[in-house]
């Protein structure tokens, strides 16, 4: 008696009629079939667009825009804060950083390129040496006495490594570069006398 008041309850459930089913032996299989068809399932996302935070080998320096495998992200650059995901927000503030530095960098040259102008309007600086026979000169002019020379007369600092000399040995007329950036050089002008 148990098993038919159970069977009037179940075959009147919503879910069945749903399916347009009547209790009948040969649809109940049938019915239950198309209940577990699953017809549509979205794919699961397999990369990640992020930033980096700092350099990270063999795959890109600090501030790169790249696309990494979901596991790659998860398990290496997030926990060791090598990299964030890519939000507006950020894209946003790259931008401003980007924009600062390219200021900063317009800035440096145009510095470089006023010194360069100075340095080309002073004229020829001038190098005493102790003399010798006909031209020769004692010892040579080194890249650190033009540096002593240019901050005596122009009050300016300059390092020596940015400073390309001919081999000077004799008196006469000689042009030094300095290098002030990479894309600007002065030429400067040296005079060496013979006392």
């Amino acid at each position: 008696m148990a098993s038919t008041a159970l069977a009037p309850s179940w075959s009147s459930s919503s879910w069945l009629h749903s399916f347009g089913g009547n209790l009948n032996a040969g649809t109940k299989l049938q019915d239950r079939r198309t209940a577990l068809v699953v017809l549509a399932q979205k794919k699961a996302i397999k990369t990640r667009k992020i930033i980096l935070k700092e350099d990270v080998t063999d795959l890109g320096k600090k501030g790169q825009l790249l696309d990494v495998k979901a596991g790659y992200y998860r398990n290496y650059l997030l926990p060791m804060g090598k990299a964030q995901i890519v939000t507006s927000s950020l894209i946003k503030e790259m931008r401003m950083e980007e924009e600062r530095i390219e200021a900063e960098k317009k800035r440096v040259k145009d510095e470089a390129q006023q010194l360069a102008l100075i340095f080309e309007t002073v004229g020829a600086f001038k190098v005493k040496r102790k003399g010798g026979k006909g031209k020769q000169i004692f010892g040579s002019v080194t890249a650190q006495d033009l540096v002593d020379i240019i901050k005596a007369q122009l009050r300016r600092d300059v390092d020596k490594r940015i400073v390309s000399l001919p081999e000077i040995r004799e008196t006469g007329e000689y042009i030094a570069e300095l290098r002030l950036h990479p894309e600007v050089t002065a030429r400067v002008r040296l005079n060496v006398f013979a006392n």
